[in-house]
């Protein structure tokens, strides 16, 4: 059975998982909680661990994102 190593560069974000991390984004905007809820659930698992790998290379998480999105960072 084949795995993934270590070393291997993580998945692509999908085009569709794009847009619903701009749904979250905006429906956080408009404080529509629930809708940013549907969209986070809405991607795909692959497209969710290339999305943490980049804010990990970031230095951050996504909580922290929208934290400092939110002007909530100290």
């Amino acid at each position: 059975m084949c795995t993934p190593s270590a070393t291997a560069p993580p998945r692509r974000i999908s085009l569709m998982a794009l847009a619903e991390l701009r749904d979250v984004l905006n429906a956080l905007e408009r404080g529509q909680s629930p809708a940013a809820v549907a969209a986070l659930l809405a991607i795909d698992p692959e497209s969710w661990q290339a999305i943490e790998h980049r804010l990990a290379t970031l230095g951050g998480t996504l909580p922290e994102l929208l934290s400092n999105l939110r002007g909530d960072a100290p």
